[in-house]
């Protein structure tokens, strides 16, 4: 299911969503300037490579050396293809405006960085012995759409499903799409931790995205504005189109 639109209009501009987005793009385009090796090395030594961390000496046999805690924040910055940051900054355009709005340009802020670091901490902690290197927006993303499940469950969520040629589209509620969604990365970050397929190689850091939205929910908990209850809408100025 691709999610195309909510139906809840933000109060304010959400400008550091928009901060967000124009630094991913920023960085992305960077990277396009870049040759293969320039690109690959810049992965390695800002992206997170779990077995630097986990096993520095076999990292260094393995030729896994530099890099640093920073890149805990650094690899959320940086995409290994078109594909991956449109995907990602499409799921930041849709669900980073309302839940900034409900918890203020600053802690949103605060606790889209603390999301990615505490996804990619999750992903190391759960594939140590992956020698990739992990890049994208999606954990602290996946984070945003966890904040989103507790604040905005009755949201109605336009999704388009390709049947064959054709596309359907439909609304659904927020907490089905989002639970859908959770509950599929889930299965697929067990299925590749069951067959080893997660410490073989690269791909999807699904545990990343499991671990940033278990953390947008705790965060979330914690975070929210005193006397804003979950899953009320957020107050409306003038007329939604």
């Amino acid at each position: 299911m691709l999610p195309i639109r909510d139906n809840i209009p933000s109060r304010r501009v959400p400008f550091v969503t928009y901060l967000l987005m124009l630094a991913n793009v920023a960085v992305f385009v960077y990277e396009l300037r870049l040759s293969d090796t320039d690109l690959a090395r810049m992965f390695h030594c800002y992206g997170v490579v779990p077995i630097r961390f986990t096993a520095p000496l076999t990292a260094r046999y393995a030729g896994c050396t530099g890099g640093s805690l920073l890149s805990f924040v650094t690899y959320m910055f940086l995409h290994g293809g078109w594909l991956h940051i449109i995907s990602n900054m499409w799921a930041l355009w849709l669900f980073g405006d309302n839940v900034e709005d409900r918890l203020g340009h600053f802690r949103f802020l605060l606790f889209y960085l603390a999301c990615g670091v505490l996804a990619v901490i999750a992903h190391v902690r759960l594939v140590p012995h992956n020698t990739f290197p992990t890049v994208g927006a999606s954990g602290a993303i996946a984070g945003v759409m966890g904040a989103y499940f507790l604040f905005f469950p009755l949201a109605r969520i336009l999704v388009m499903v390709p049947i064959l040629f054709f596309p359907l589209d439909f609304e659904v509620p927020a907490f089905f799409y989002l639970l859908f969604w959770i509950v599929t990365q889930y299965l697929s970050a067990a299925a590749m931790l069951r067959t080893g397929a997660a410490n073989a190689g690269g791909g999807v850091a699904f545990w990343a995205h499991v671990g940033g939205f278990i953390a947008g929910l705790v965060l979330a908990i914690l975070w929210r504005p005193r006397g804003r209850q979950f899953g009320t809408p957020p107050r409306r100025h003038g007329r939604a189109a």
